[in-house]
């Protein structure tokens, strides 16, 4: 399918949202271009800031015009607005919409995952999602391509309070439709299947798609679960998933440790235990190159996501261990 990165989206949405809506505002951190925010900068100067290479100015604006009723996007690349301005997204944040309620800044990481590519390790934020799953009070939304991105956009500016929404660089294939519905914190399923749930976020959704068909073809049948929404979770798509397959795969293009599959197994482990394996970066950093080559070094492809599935029910019909 033809690809588009989710960035794309990201920036046609707020085009749409800026017509209807005066108090949307969109900062950038130098990155106008990169991240799609010119797009609005161009039709609505008077709301639009680049505020420079300065992160947590850019969280401390945000948060003063969300205090005064603005709806506010704050865009830069996901390794400097997620690390850069942490103590800012902390306390002026997550803490003041914890104290007064409804603190709409919109927190938008581009340039995420190791499909960044020829940038490099320190520019591939693959710690994102578990640095701001962690504060209290952030929605973390992962678009599966740009097409849900818009609709993502367009739904987190009229929802409550803090969210990350998780972008890319990448031109990922197009694996939703237009008519697909989009709800924050309701996971999509794209497919049903008994034997094993392939539960996948952003570019890996593609892949848990083509996962399953390759298991089809084995006499497997998996389910493909969409979860867009890494928090909050949608916890009656989990459990009717981990009751109907007993088995489950996560996938996504972050690091194994404390994302969106770390969020999964902390839901699964307090409410139904199952065989359980993950698809992710494997507590590595990544390195330049190009877009596929470092999905398939790295071990983010439907090809590990189908020896995932194999061994998920492997232990699921020999027991837990």
């Amino acid at each position: 399918m033809a690809g588009k990165p989710t960035r794309d989206g990201f920036g046609e949405a707020l085009l749409e949202i800026g017509k209807t809506n005066e108090n949307i505002f969109v900062l950038t951190g130098d990155l106008a271009d990169s991240t799609r925010a010119e797009l609005f900068g161009k039709q609505w100067p008077d709301r639009f800031v680049n505020v420079g290479i300065s992160e947590s100015d850019m969280i401390g604006i945000a948060t003063g015009l969300a205090l005064s009723g603005k709806v506010v996007f704050a865009c830069s690349f996901g390794c400097f607005v997620t690390t850069r301005p942490n103590d800012q997204i902390r306390v002026s944040v997550c803490y003041n919409n914890h104290g007064y309620g409804n603190l709409n800044v919109k927190i938008v990481g581009t340039h995420n995952g190791i499909t960044t590519g020829p940038d490099g390790a320190t520019a591939q934020a693959m710690e994102d999602i578990a640095t701001m799953r962690v504060l209290p009070g952030m929605t973390v939304v992962v678009p599966a391509d740009a097409v849900e991105a818009k609709k993502a956009t367009i739904a987190v500016a009229n929802y409550p309070g803090p969210v990350y929404l998780r972008l890319g660089r990448y031109a990922a294939p197009i694996v939703t439709q237009e008519g697909d519905p989009f709800e924050v914190g309701k996971a999509n399923r794209i497919r049903t299947g008994n034997d094993v749930s392939i539960i996948a976020c952003g570019l890996m959704v593609g892949e848990a798609i083509e996962a399953a068909s390759r298991l089809s073809q084995e006499g497997i049948d998996a389910s493909v679960i969409n979860l867009h929404t890494v928090k909050p979770l949608d916890g009656q798509t989990l459990l009717e998933e981990a009751r109907r397959t007993g088995a489950v795969v996560t996938a996504e293009e972050h690091q194994v440790n404390g994302g969106m599959g770390g969020a999964v197994a902390e839901f699964l482990g307090r409410s139904r235990a199952v065989p359980m394996e993950m698809v992710a970066v494997q507590d590595t950093f990544g390195e330049s190159g190009a877009e596929r080559e470092l999905q398939e070094k790295y071990g983010l492809t439907a090809k590990e996501i189908v020896a995932a599935a194999r061994k998920a029910i492997a232990r699921k019909r020999g027991g837990l261990g």
